[in-house]
């Protein structure tokens, strides 16, 4: 039953991965953390449950999306793989730093974090491309930062990814490809970590592996990988500035609940 309920949250997990290459973890996380607090999971790792499960669920986001973006030629692979090298070591870093969090404190952390992707969506702020495309040290720092945010927020680093990308003078369709690319290697070394440091916690529910879920990861991982591919055809189809102002005023609503 509960593997069942989780199944339409991997559908808009898909949807939202593939059409703004942000890894759907921006929206599993609040969600898991209603369901987990709904069904009675100690408050003092349920967050960090969410987390862990949210980045679990992008790995199966990602593939998908990825193969979609890369038949249409749009991933840009040199800037992937020096992304990637930093990414690997903040993942890591994120994942430790999340564990020393406090489950409230960290909730909140995501309010804000959640709000101010909202306010960044819904104003269609985006960084002019003001400079050049960056080098490999500029790629590998930039992924530190962005796979160490990640790992806390629980995401797939779009929403970090794809404004530096632009602001680096890349255009949007190949940022949101390389983007959905480097949520892989975020999500697995992330989730790999959530699971090693939550390993030995002695609240955990039933059919956990560490700060994994699996009931929910199976069932958000079963829809998303089909929808991943759908909304990344979708992204290169139409015009999405109204869903992106909706789910941006259903960002800030959830910011706002986590923070008060």
């Amino acid at each position: 039953m509960e593997f069942l309920l989780y199944l339409p949250l991997g559908v808009v997990a898909g949807v939202l991965a593939g059409l703004f290459g942000i890894g759907g973890g921006i929206i599993i996380v609040p969600v898991l953390v209603f369901s987990f607090t709904a069904q009675g999971f100690d408050p003092a790792v349920l967050t960090h449950l969410a987390v862990g499960t949210s980045l679990a669920t992008i790995v199966f986001t990602s593939i998908n999306s990825v193969i979609a973006h890369h038949r249409r030629g749009a991933v840009l692979w040199p800037l992937f793989i020096w992304l990637t090298a930093g990414i690997l070591v903040g993942a890591v870093l994120g994942s430790l730093t999340a564990a020393a969090i406090q489950g409230p404190m960290l909730q909140k952390i995501i309010g804000v974090f959640a709000i101010a992707v909202g306010l960044q969506m819904g104003f269609d702020l985006k960084p002019k491309a003001s400079r050049a495309v960056p080098g490999k040290f500029a790629l590998g720092l930039a992924g530190v930062v962005i796979g160490w945010a990640s790992a806390i927020f629980g995401i797939g680093g779009g929403s970090l990814t794809v404004p530096f990308l632009t602001w680096r003078s890349v255009p949007m369709p190949q940022a949101v490809a390389t983007s959905a690319a480097c949520g892989l290697p975020i999500a697995l070394c992330s989730a790999l970590s959530f699971m090693a440091v939550g390993w030995n916690e002695a609240h955990l529910p039933a059919w956990s592996l560490g700060f994994v879920y699996l009931p929910a990861l199976l069932g958000i991982a079963v829809t998303s990988m089909f929808f991943a591919r759908f909304g990344a055809n979708l992204a290169h189809r139409l015009p999405p500035r109204l869903l992106k102002r909706l789910f941006a005023l259903q960002l800030s609503v959830v910011g706002l609940y986590f923070l008060f």
